[in-house]
């Protein structure tokens, strides 16, 4: 048995869920576990900074004005002064070339003070993603995009230095409630490179059986019904109703969707991929949009650029 958050899970632990399915789902809070977390990271740096090291750098690359990535890349400076980790900003116009975002992304790479290289995605029309990514040194890698860090994960038997802070954030959250994944139905709704496709090699790492679904998957619904673990990360507001949820299972919302709403002050309202309000009746578990997998996103960032200020220490 394993105890987590004050309470026993045992292998039993879905199936009494199931059980008590006409019960509200229990809230995964995000935001009070990033906290946790948060608290973690100031101590083991200021811990750094007693024993005469660096604090852990982290730089960031932000090209154009996209007001998304204004707002991302702003809370991630603050998420760093918080901790005490330095963070620093660099910008380039939309029309930077090619050529300009790699020179920045060697420079950053060659400048001993930066342990953790962040390049805001998406990047503007023109300009090649998986170049730049492929370009960040693989011991800078705190987004954990570089090709070799994914293939890593993908293997058996191999570590990646650094796994992606959003699917890292949603294991944290799953397993604070089932700790022992052994044989669990997961399904993922979504394919990213960044969210969908990495978080089901990290649920395969966990001895779940895993179900990669996408938009030309046949009965869906059904599909995604049979799930002890749905991570919802398609960028469709509330598309997974109540009756695509298996009762007591546990659901994480990775969608962040805008939608129209007069009677909120801007104008719209955030929701996620999962519609809230009916899926809380039968889930087991369940994260809010906002304040479940954001906050553990920016967590996992700023503990894998603490993982990669140790690792230039050696």
């Amino acid at each position: 048995m394993n105890r987590r958050n004050g309470s026993i899970m045992t292998s039993n632990t879905l199936s009494a869920k199931k059980e008590e399915h006409n019960m509200p789902a229990q809230i995964l809070d995000g935001a009070a576990m990033a906290e946790k977390i948060r608290q973690q990271i100031a101590q083991e740096v200021a811990q750094r900074l007693a024993e005469g090291k660096p604090a852990p750098g982290l730089a960031t690359v932000l090209v154009g004005d996209n007001p998304a990535s204004q707002v991302y890349v702003k809370s991630k400076h603050k998420a760093c002064q918080q901790v005490g980790i330095r963070s620093m900003g660099y910008e380039l116009p939309a029309t930077a070339s090619q050529q300009e975002v790699m020179d920045l992304v060697k420079r950053l790479n060659d400048d001993p003070a930066v342990n953790g290289i962040l390049v805001q995605l998406p990047l503007p029309s023109g300009l090649d993603e998986e170049k730049v990514l492929g370009a960040i040194s693989i011991e800078k890698d705190v987004d954990g995009f570089h090709p070799i860090n994914i293939g890593r994960l993908a293997q058996k038997g191999r570590e990646p230095l650094f796994v992606p802070c959003t699917p890292a954030g949603c294991m944290v959250l799953i397993e604070s409630v089932l700790p022992d994944l052994n044989g669990a139905n997961a399904v993922v709704l979504g394919r990213s490179n960044i969210v969908g496709m990495p978080v089901a090699l990290l649920l395969v790492r966990a001895n779940a059986t895993v179900t990669i679904c996408h938009s030309r998957t046949r009965n869906l619904k059904e599909v995604c019904r049979s799930a002890d673990v749905l991570v919802a990360a398609v960028g469709r507001a509330e598309m997974v109703r109540v009756d695509w949820v298996k009762p007591g299972a546990v659901v994480i919302d990775v969608g962040i969707n805008r939608v129209e709403d007069a009677t909120q002050p801007r104008g719209y309202r955030l929701v996620g991929d999962v519609a809230f309000d009916e899926v809380k009746d039968v889930a087991g578990w369940l994260t809010p949009v906002p304040g479940g997998v954001g906050p553990m996103t920016i967590a996992m960032l700023l503990q894998n650029t603490l993982r990669a200020a140790r690792l230039s220490d050696v």
